[in-house]
């Protein structure tokens, strides 16, 4: 008749029964339950320690057969057979009871050197039994302590303090070998067996390879290297001291990116590198951490970082740049001057990965001042795998690790060239994508394409596969890694900037283009030089206005914003933004203003303006260049007969004075004796005026409502002259 075992065990807590039957080496073992005969342990073979799930079997150091249940749990309770093949059976009866204290096992963390204390509660129950100490081996289990209020063996030390139902235990100058599981509790015995109800505590010892300050930016990003190359293909974590390193942070699997929390992870297994990326610093980050590796189960190596956050608005920056397919960007950003330069571009897991130096073709620091330098990044032939987002800080190393402080984001948006189509027609938006995306789904955004706000035009479309919506189709060609959206029936309300976006759970959308919609209504105006001339133009946005001279509607779209091109004092804006239209006025019109104008931004009114001369007042100015030249021919043919005159003898002019008297006095003699013959003689033979002595005449011109008729000509013969008059129009 096989030994009954009765014991006792709390749930939570685990067992540890000592049968008093010897081993048996040679003996195969075995464990079932009992009613069900359900086998818990069969082996055949002769080692010292037989292990299956939470059910143990092994030698102690006196060679006795131990039975070791871990984390007890009501269903375990009843009835066991532990048999040794060919000499006994051992049968346990084992009752399960609910108890506070042995629920939860302790996890305690000591540096290396330094004193490592904890404590086991127990039961009301066992308060004047004795307690014991054991430490779970590799393939035992030995006993440490064993007192009834207190022991000390060495660095060990036990204290049973009854009042508080606390075991404390105490070890001095811990070293790498003391970490492990270590169990306590209360020893019963019984007169053919023993057992003991225990708690857990598992004991880690840590070694402080070094300290480490890392400072970072508020709001950017922050890489940190933890170095271990002695243990490279060992796990490794990060944890903050503020909550006990309760709540590692370890990548899971290694050599992946891993995201833990508000961190990204990488457990690089060849160079012995843990790589820890903060996405966005913010203050309660700020703190001391554990950077470290796990040596063995129970024993760690870690170096300590200090992390501070600065609050620098000179270095912390975020950037937009804009480039054409095959163009060139260059990208600047500023860092302390006595650190080394670290740009890097993040992936679809927003991790920052470094950039290498044969796709940046130029890096080249500027010195400034003493404090701060900055940088030039160039990148060249841009294809649109270039689009993305972009760091741009400052790297830092010292003994224990490498810290890369990320001070200036970049956003590097490809700008594709606009689609232009007359309102009605059909246009074709292209959208070329990285192979790496050819998997992914695919959708075209109209404004802005991001996962807190979307404006999806359709559904999501995937290789090789058509998705339509309304007017708007989607086609992915995976062969030529191009997506293409087709919207028919343009209308108004369709143009506007349009994303293409793949991936759309990541926000990677930094390929944009236009769509410009040119109505199909056309301006004509006629002006002439001088006039002025005020031209309304609709708008559909109202930060989108307008007023463009170009021969093509696509030439007024540079870098995704619309040019206004017209630099000029004598064109000016107004806006009536409740209408929808703004006003552009044009004063003092000249002729070089007559062209192809493109009013509007993405909705545009093409205008044509044509500026003509005024022949009115070129016929004004005509006429009096002409009387201008008459009148100086004429007073040069003057000059030239006077001069001729002056030849004239003295004697020749005293006869003709004489002659002239004599005349006069017979036609005055002719006038008293026939008045009428006289009258008729004078009239027949009034002087006449020599060809060689000219009379100018001065005239006027004024324009009368009723006739232009009053023109008046006066004569002077009192001296030679002329008047040169202007010719004014009054109304």
């Amino acid at each position: 008749m096989p030994g009954c075992s009765l014991v006792t065990g709390y749930s939570g807590g685990s067992l540890l029964v000592d049968s008093g039957k010897l081993w048996f080496r040679d003996s195969a073992k075995y464990m079932v339950k009992l009613p069900e005969w359900s086998m818990i342990i069969h082996d055949m073979k002769h080692d010292k320690w037989i292990k299956e799930g939470r059910f143990t079997l092994f030698q102690n150091n006196e060679g006795n057969l131990m039975i070791y249940i871990r984390e007890l749990n009501t269903q375990d309770a009843g009835r066991y057979q532990v048999g040794l093949d060919g000499q006994s059976i051992i049968d346990i009866t084992l009752n399960v009871e609910e108890d506070a204290c042995c629920k939860v096992s302790k996890r305690v963390m000591v540096n290396i050197g330094e004193t490592a204390n904890f404590s086991c509660e127990y039961s009301q129950n066992h308060i004047n039994d004795s307690k014991i100490i054991f430490k779970e081996g590799t393939y035992s289990v030995e006993e440490m302590i064993h007192m009834y209020t207190s022991s000390m063996i060495g660095r060990f030390s036990g204290y049973d303090c009854r009042n508080k139902k606390l075991i404390s235990v105490r070890i001095t100058a811990v070293t790498p070998d003391d970490g492990g599981v270590y169990l306590c509790g209360v020893w019963i015995y019984r007169q053919s067996y023993s057992y003991s109800i225990i708690n857990t505590v598992h004991l880690h010892i840590i070694t402080k390879v070094g300290v480490s300050r890392v400072s970072g930016s508020s709001g950017g990003g922050l890489m940190i290297k933890c170095e271990h190359p002695q243990y490279k293909t060992n796990p490794k974590y990060i944890c903050k001291e503020s909550d006990g390193c309760s709540e590692r942070k370890n990548p899971g699997v290694q050599d992946e990116w891993m995201e833990n929390g508000d961190v990204s992870l990488y457990d690089d297994t060849r160079a012995g590198v843990l790589m820890v990326f903060f996405r966005e610093l913010k203050a309660a980050d700020a703190g001391t951490y554990r950077c470290g590796v796990k040596v063995s189960d129970y024993t760690e190596s870690f170096t300590e970082l200090q992390l501070h956050l600065k609050h620098d608005a000179k270095y912390l920056q975020s950037v937009s740049e804009f480039a054409h397919p095959g163009g060139e960007v260059n990208i600047t950003c500023q860092i302390p001057e006595q650190q080394e330069v670290h740009f890097c571009k993040e992936d679809v897991n927003h991790i920052c990965q470094t950039i290498s130096s044969s796709e940046v073709t130029e890096m080249n620091p500027s010195s400034e001042r003493n404090e701060e330098r900055v940088v030039r990044v160039s990148i060249s032939n841009v294809s649109v795998r270039d689009a993305g987002v972009y760091w741009c800080g400052a790297e830092t190393r010292d003994t224990y690790l490498t810290f890369i402080s990320l001070n200036t984001k970049i956003q590097l948006n490809i700008i594709m060239p606009p689609v232009v189509r007359h309102e009605g027609e059909s246009a074709e938006i292209i959208c070329p994508y990285d192979s790496i995306y050819k998997s992914k789904p695919k959708s075209l955004c109209k404004g802005k394409c991001s996962t807190r706000d979307r404006n999806t035009l359709s559904e999501t479309v995937r290789e090789e596969k058509e998705s339509k919506t309304g007017r708007l189709t989607l086609n992915d060609n995976v062969t030529a890694r191009v997506f293409t959206g087709t919207i028919t029936g343009l209308t108004a309300e369709d143009a506007g900037k349009y994303w293409c976006a793949v991936t759309l759970e990541t926000d990677l959308n930094y390929l944009y283009t236009h769509l410009i919609v040119i109505m199909n209504e056309e301006l004509n105006l006629t002006k002439y030089e001088g006039d002025n001339v005020s031209i309304q133009c609709k708008h559909h946005d109202e930060d989108q206005k307008s007023f463009c001279k170009a021969h093509e509607a696509s030439m007024c779209v540079k870098d995704g914003v619309s040019l206004e091109t017209i630099r000029d004092d004598r064109f000016s804006f107004s806006d009536e933004a409740s209408s929808g239209v703004f006003t552009v006025n044009i004063t003092d019109l000249r002729e070089e203003d007559s062209g192809i104008y493109w009013c509007g931004a993405h909705v545009i009114t093409k205008v044509i303006l044509e500026v003509n001369k005024n022949f009115s007042v070129i016929f004004i100015i005509s006429v009096c260049v002409i009387l201008l030249l008459i009148g100086g021919f004429t007073l040069t043919v003057y000059k030239l007969r006077d001069k001729r005159r002056g030849r004239i003898s003295t004697s020749d002019k005293r006869k003709r004075k004489k002659n002239t008297v004599s005349s006069c006095a017979d036609s005055r003699r002719d006038s008293l004796s026939d008045p009428g013959s006289a009258q008729m003689k004078n009239h027949d033979e009034l002087p006449t005026i020599p060809s060689d002595e000219l009379l100018y005449a001065a005239v006027s011109f004024q324009k009368h409502e009723e006739s232009l008729s009053d023109a008046t000509v006066r004569f002077s013969k009192k001296e030679i002259h002329s008047d040169y008059t202007t010719i004014r129009f009054t109304t």
